[in-house]
């Protein structure tokens, strides 16, 4: 198992303070935002720097909105409870399809060929890209114990990297196996939200470098570029651990 930390590359406001479900961006520094809450979840696109939304579309109300991902030129986003997911043209923000899936929703990814969704417990689920059907259930464990919690995704690397609800910590998981390959401490990325309790770390973003991400969370202040650094447990483990494990 490998350990990180991050280290804060660039620091740029987080437009409108979004309550983040789902951050993906591409390499040309646009960034798509999956907002939630009842009668609030939207899709959103900016420029990652600005302060101002460049495109938005809302879910009706009875939506609340979740993890995203791009597949071509869609972008499919989740929702909660709800067991439906929309298909939205990335460009123009249309939506061209509406899918009911099993599960409630939380994370998404595009990993390599095929789509992986998480819950909020210790499995994700491996999908197809177009359908969202499922092909196979992962569990996640960290050396043997169950990480649950498992939030926003992204795919770089080759591993599955996940927001563990609760913690600021990221796993990057081995699809392969489910075990947790690497544990990394974001607290240096993080804001404090003593009045807040729902502002926890959740949107995590792969950029074109491996090693680098776009993290924020649920109505922060900023979105933050962050480079992972190697480092050696500092109780990594038990912090990844310590989330809805109990």
């Amino acid at each position: 198992m490998r350990f990180h930390r991050v280290r804060v590359v660039r620091r740029v406001p987080h437009p409108e303070r979004g309550f983040t479900q789902g951050l993906i961006a591409d390499g040309s520094g646009v960034v798509w935002e999956s907002v939630g809450n009842y009668g609030q979840s939207e899709l959103r696109r900016y420029e990652f720097g600005s302060d101002l939304v460049a495109a938005r579309a809302a879910l009706p109300p009875e939506l609340f909105g979740e993890g995203i991902c791009r597949v071509g030129d869609s972008v499919w986003q989740l929702t909660w409870r709800e067991r439906v997911a929309l298909r939205w043209d990335a460009g123009t923000f249309a939506l061209r399809e509406r899918v009911r899936y099993n599960r409630d929703g939380w994370g998404i990814c595009a990993a390599d060929g095929e789509v992986v969704t998480s819950d909020g417990t210790s499995e994700l689920v491996r999908r197809d890209p177009g359908t969202l059907e499922p092909r196979q259930v992962v569990h996640v464990r960290c050396e043997g114990s169950r990480v649950r919690g498992l939030n926003d995704l992204a795919w770089a690397g080759g591993l599955v990297w996940a927001n563990v609800a609760g913690t600021a910590c990221l796993a990057g998981i081995d699809l392969a196996t489910g075990e947790v390959a690497d544990v990394t401490d974001a607290r240096a990325a993080a804001e404090r939200h003593w009045a807040d309790q729902q502002a926890i770390m959740n949107g995590i973003a792969a950029l074109s470098r491996p090693d680098e991400f776009l993290l924020t969370g649920k109505t922060w202040r900023a979105v933050r570029h962050v480079r992972l650094v190697p480092d050696r447990d500092r109780g990594h483990r038990e912090r990844l651990l310590a989330g809805l494990s109990r």
